[in-house]
């Protein structure tokens, strides 16, 4: 077992942010190579958002400037990292809730173990069922809802018992970012097992929230689509980040 620091030889900056220079297939296969290989790795999925929030705050752009995985989960983070790309480089969208599921179909061909750590444990029960009917054979080691309050040791602490209890290799994290990232981090210190952070996909999963059409995803615009289903809890989000994060991409962004 080895943390795996990766080289930074392919990547674009967007804003403060480091991002993988990917596909949707790649980041698959790489997720699932760590999880047979048990990497200490953690792996985030960076929107617009994070941009704007590592620009803002020096803790969270530390963390996503320092060891793992940043996938570019939004497309207008996309598009910033093709107008920087050079002739060899061709980035793509590595969006959260499809990498978790092509995950959880491609690890069937080596048992792969997931464990899910988050939301709540109703939507646990379902993600749990609709994993299980979707992707006949799948292993799911364990799930763990960790009480709302404070990351401290204690919690942590008990993650890690929950998942050592089982025989999981990849652990998904969904607690909301920038919360998700930090834990996802310290959890593959902890656990030397690749920590993914996958913010809403828990819920898309299960069906307990709605997720936007194909063409919604593809188009650019998904963040309208999810502000307009959950406008009281995105709307400050959204709006004023989107604005931050042009305000970054523009002035801090580079190659």
């Amino acid at each position: 077992m080895r943390r795996v620091t990766e080289p930074h030889s392919d990547r674009i900056r967007v804003g403060t942010v480091p991002f993988e220079v990917s596909t949707l297939p790649n980041a698959v296969r790489r997720v699932i190579r760590a999880a047979r290989e048990s990497e200490a790795i953690s792996v985030r999925l960076s929107n617009a958002y994070c941009v704007a929030l590592a620009f803002e705050d020096r803790s969270y752009g530390g963390l996503l400037n320092g060891p793992g995985l940043n996938f570019p989960d939004g497309t207008p983070v996309v598009w910033f990292m093709r107008k920087r790309a050079s002739a060899t480089q061709s980035p793509g969208r590595v969006r959260g809730p499809s990498l978790f599921k092509e995950t959880i179909n491609a690890g069937r061909e080596h048992n792969v173990a997931h464990f899910f750590l988050g939301t709540t444990p109703a939507t646990l029960e379902s993600l749990t069922a609709a994993m299980k009917r979707e992707f006949n054979g799948v292993n799911i080691a364990g799930t763990y809802s960790p009480p709302f309050g404070p990351i401290d040791d204690d919690f942590y602490n008990e993650c890690v018992a929950r998942i050592e209890e089982t025989d999981s290799q990849i652990i998904w994290v969904a607690l909301g970012t920038p919360k998700q990232d930090f834990v996802a981090e310290e959890l593959a210190k902890r656990i030397k097992r690749p920590c993914v952070a996958v913010g809403a996909a828990f819920d898309f999963a299960a069906g307990t929230a709605r997720e936007a059409p194909k063409w919604v995803q593809d188009s650019g615009i998904e963040w309208l689509y999810r502000l307009a289903t959950e406008p009281k809890r995105l709307w400050r989000r959204y709006l004023f980040g989107n604005v931050l994060f042009l305000r970054a991409a523009l002035l801090k962004s580079g190659q």
